[in-house]
């Protein structure tokens, strides 16, 4: 009895011990992501489950199986399989546990599937074990290569960059498990690119291996290689290419090509001429090739550089004329130097070279050369003619110099006070000098070679007349002298100055007086202020201008000019009708009057004799104008011989037309003035469809008619004509020709229409319309 329980509970510890020990290896392991069975009773039994992806198979692949504590071996128990998959990727045995996968599973689709189990008894329906949720994971393989998804690469690194220096990174993903085996574990090696550069196996770190330089090769083509499984022999792999290009550094100096150059420059050159060019080669670019250049060994300073910065050439230019007889070579040396310069280069030397220029001066037939440029010259005026002024010398520079001619520019419009001798260049006047006219004169010499008429040059001579003193002094105006006829004797009546056109450098000094003539008149007096200046007075008290209206003094004046000239200068003197002070209007028009011989009463009596014609003259304009008027219309009315028919058969069209003439309806052009126009459009209306059933000689036609010429009339806003127009006539086909009256010497009245109704229906309307018109006229 003892025996059959003790081997009863070895049963149950042996069914017990897988199930531990599966659960302590779910618990330990927590690198596996699936999650633990979770038991109520802890009567499931089974191992993490796991299925390797890309199987193929016919059959249904064994995964692993679930299993109850409480099976018995009898098939009493069902096993149920739900969740992702179940049924159709996985399908369980329901007799004895066992899962089997269906289909190839991808696990970079899909890595793990959730699942669920549970065991009922068959006989009772109900649940033996609780469902229960457990994990099936897909197991990578090696199945997917290395992939470079940001090539192809680009990088750029400095030239002559130290080793070690680094250039770009690469990285390539793999799709295949990285916790699980080697798949997804990549190893960079280098392809192609040694030995310039090398990679980092594991971070993929591109670094130069050396130095190069860029002006040996500036492009480089790496090619990197991306292998899973850590490198090992059977996997997979992926190439990516790197173009890595060297950038500039300045790292090489400029360099002349041409050790010496020759040149020339014509000595008849112009400053700023180019005389030619030197290049100093640079292996460089960009910056690191700019360069300027620069003049030594020229003490002189003849000649100049610039820097074409397009095309990295030194220009020479002339900064001075040069002169073939007085130096024919020059020797200059030309420099060149690195704009920027990187000091790490510097030991290597430095960043310049030089050349040496000779510039050779050409010979030219050069144009006479006048010992200066301007000449300044001066002479007295009133001269005589043929007067020396000054002269003028050129020469020509030249080898054997060529004799010179001088001549005067001379402008057609003004005159030639100076001539000059061609030989001497000796300048000599034509005709007197007046300072007071021309002051300076300015004349243009020029110097032509004898044997090389076309080699001229020029010079500007300045003349200076001098003055003397040839002019008098006289008044600067013409002095208005009033004086009361009740002036006091002393009075004050007028202060007088003098001009002298004449210079004088330290100023003019006048003298005034009253001429030898008028000494003895006790009228007025002249006292001289000794400041150029003088003062006028009277002599005695009281005026009468019955006596005397106007008063002449003769001024004498005199200046202190060597030698001195005097002028006697009249200043007139108005005597006026006042006490004391001077109305000047009032003065100037007695003066006025007194000038005509008329007095004030005259003239009033002029003025109202020429104020009377002008009013009847007016008058005589105004009834003349008057009787030019006419009626704004003329009497005259033009005939108009026309008829209205209507019908409404359809006539020749446009050619309807050649049987009006327009012409008729014009008239001759009247005045016309403007009248508002009537509102008569609704009763012309009326009588238009009245017209229509009468005759052309009908009242209510002729009163039609009326009413539109006077609307035509009265209208300023239309032409000065009618435009009426009658269409008449069938047209050019019509056997029955035109039914216009206008040409029948023969009124209606004596023609019969009966013949229209023969013509058939379309003149019907036409027919019925004359024979009503014969009615009425009947």
């Amino acid at each position: 009895m003892n025996f059959s329980a003790l081997l009863h509970l070895m049963v149950i510890l042996v069914q017990l011990w897988p199930c531990s020990r599966a659960q302590n290896s779910s618990t330990q392991n927590t690198v596996q992501p699936f999650t633990a069975v979770r038991r109520v009773k802890r009567s499931w039994l089974w191992e993490p489950l796991f299925v390797t992806e890309e199987q193929i198979s016919l059959h249904p692949v064994y995964v692993g199986q679930l299993k109850s504590d409480l099976d018995k071996q009898d098939s009493n128990l069902k096993y149920i399989l739900t969740g992702e998959g179940a049924g159709s990727i996985f399908i369980i045995d329901e007799y004895n546990g066992k899962i089997y996968v269906t289909q190839k599973l991808d696990r970079e689709k899909k890595p793990f599937y959730s699942l669920r189990a549970q065991a009922i008894s068959r006989s009772t329906q109900l649940p033996v074990e609780p469902e229960s949720e457990f994990i099936i994971k897909v197991r990578d393989i090696n199945d997917n290569a290395p992939q470079f998804l940001d090539g192809p690469y680009v990088a750029t690194v400095p030239e002559m960059s130290p080793e070690g220096t680094s250039v770009t990174q690469v990285t390539a993903t793999d799709a295949d498990d990285p916790s699980y085996g080697n798949s997804a574990r990549l190893l960079y090696s280098l392809v192609q690119g040694q030995p310039y550069f090398s990679v980092e196996p594991k971070t993929g770190v591109i670094r130069m291996a050396s130095q190069m330089d860029r002006e040996t090769k500036d492009q480089y083509l790496v090619i990197i290689q991306a292998k899973d499984m850590v490198g090992q022999l059977g996997g997979l792999s992926a190439t990516a290419t790197v173009t890595i290009n060297l950038s500039d550094i300045n790292d090489n100096p400029p360099k002349f090509q041409q050790r010496l150059y020759y040149m020339s420059v014509s000595e008849e050159a112009p400053v700023g001429t180019t005389i030619g060019k030197v290049f100093a080669e640079d292996s460089d670019i960009g910056d690191n090739a700019a360069m300027d250049y620069f003049i030594e060994g020229d003490s002189s300073g003849v000649f100049g550089i610039i820097t074409n910065n397009e095309t990295q050439e030194g220009i020479i230019l002339l900064k001075k004329r040069v002169d073939y007889e007085s130096k024919r070579r020059y020797s200059i040396q030309a420099k060149a130097v690195n704009r920027y310069i990187d000091e790490r280069f510097l030991k290597e030397g430095p960043f310049e070279d030089t050349t040496i220029v000779k510039i050779n001066v050409e010979d030219a037939d050069e144009p006479p050369v006048f010992s200066s440029d301007n000449y300044v010259m001066e002479t007295v005026e009133g001269v005589m003619i043929g007067a020396l002024v000054g002269a003028v010398t050129a020469r020509d520079p030249d080898y054997g110099g060529s004799p010179v001619r001088y001549s005067i520019v001379h402008s057609s419009h003004l005159k030639r006070p100076f001539s000059i001798n061609e030989h001497s260049g000796a300048i000599i006047t034509t005709e007197p000098l007046d300072r007071e006219i021309a002051s300076w004169h300015n004349i243009t010499v020029t110097a032509t070679e004898t044997r090389n008429p076309e080699k001229i040059s020029e010079a500007n001579v300045y003349v200076q007349v001098l003055d003397v003193n040839d002019n008098a002094p006289e008044f600067p105006k013409n002095y208005e002298t009033f004086v009361c006829e009740n002036a006091v004797s002393g009075q004050l009546i007028q202060n007088i100055s003098a001009v002298d056109r004449d210079d004088s450098a330290e100023g003019h000094r006048f003298y005034f007086s009253l001429a030898q003539e008028a000494t003895n008149s006790s009228h007025f007096t002249v006292k001289d202020n000794q400041d150029n200046t003088a003062g006028i007075f009277t002599g005695k008290s009281g005026f009468r201008r019955q006596e005397q209206f106007f008063f002449y003094l003769p001024i004498l004046i005199q200046d202190d000019g060597t030698p001195p000239l005097t002028s006697t200068n009249t200043l007139t003197v108005t005597l006026c009708d006042c006490d004391t002070e001077v109305n000047t209007f009032y003065c100037r028009y007695g003066a006025f009057m007194y000038s005509l011989g008329l007095s004030t009463e005259a003239l009033v009596a002029v003025f109202a004799c020429i104020l009377i014609f002008l009013v009847f003259f007016l008058a005589i304009v105004a009834i003349r104008k008057q009787q030019k008027k006419k009626p704004p219309f003329s009497e005259k009315m033009e005939e108009f011989r026309e008829n209205i028919v209507s019908y409404d058969d359809e006539g020749g069209g446009e050619e309807d037309t050649e049987a009006f003439d327009i012409s008729s309806l014009r008239t001759r052009t009247v005045m016309r003035t403007h009248k508002p126009r009537r509102k008569v459009a609704s009763e012309i209306q009326s009588l238009y469809r009245q017209s229509l059933q009468v005759g052309p000689d009908s009242a209510i036609f002729r009163q039609f008619i009326s009413e539109k010429l006077e609307e035509a009339n009265t209208d300023p806003r239309v032409p000065p004509y009618d435009s009426l127009q009658t269409y008449a006539f069938e047209g050019s086909g019509s056997l029955a020709g035109s039914l216009s009256s206008l040409g029948s010497n023969t009124s209606d009245t004596d023609q019969s229409y009966d013949y229209l109704a023969d013509w058939g229906p379309h003149f019907k309307q036409l027919a019925g319309m004359y024979n009503s018109h014969r009615s009425v006229g009947d």
